[in-house]
């Protein structure tokens, strides 16, 4: 029994490195995989998503309708704040993740947006992309499909033009979802 203890640390320790190294071979697989078609939609859908211009636009959009849509769009908007300054002011702070290495040779280096100076962990892009997702999907269940299309396209494009490796994007994918349902209960509480 006094073993038992000693143990568990090792297995976690274990269970980080096997999953690093399944982040870092999912990261090289994308690096790797030729796809010239979707190279240059995702360069564009990445830096279209730089500073959440998407979610800001489709809000916009939704806030030219009134009742469900104006408040589907408030909701997305303040779950973007909250899973921005989230992923932003704490996440990337405390992790402090390096971002994913890009040989000179790249194979493919036509698919790269700039590399961001901050650290890699989590992913605010996606985190962002999801929370208005999820918190626009329930207020307005019309654009739950493609609103949800396109986070995850927006959380893929961030690994596949080389600044982010897979766990990034996934933990970003959970902090958007926790910031919205936090939104989404404030609302609630609120009677909103």
């Amino acid at each position: 029994m006094p073993d038992r203890p000693l143990r568990e640390p090792g297995a976690r320790r274990g269970l980080m490195r096997d999953l690093a190294a399944l982040d870092q071979a999912l990261y090289e697989a994308v690096t790797v995989t030729r796809t010239p078609t979707l190279d240059s939609a995702l360069r564009q859908l990445s830096a279209a998503a730089d500073h959440s211009k998407i979610s800001f636009v489709a809000a916009g959009l939704l806030a030219l309708c009134p009742g469900r849509p104006r408040r589907a769009a408030v909701l997305g908007l303040a779950a973007v704040g909250v899973a921005s300054s989230t992923a932003n002011l704490l996440g990337k702070r405390l992790v402090r993740r390096p971002r994913p290495h890009r040989a000179e040779a790249s194979p493919f280096p036509g698919r790269h947006v700039p590399m961001p100076a901050s650290a890699s962990f989590p992913s605010g892009h996606t985190a962002s992309a999801v929370a208005f997702a999820a918190a626009v999907g329930p207020a307005f269940p019309a654009a739950t499909v493609p609103l949800g299309l396109l986070a995850c396209a927006v959380g893929y494009s961030r690994i596949h033009t080389g600044v982010h490796y897979p766990g990034d994007v996934v933990a970003g994918a959970v902090l958007g979802t926790g910031a919205a349902a936090a939104v989404l209960a404030a609302a609630a509480r609120r009677g909103g």
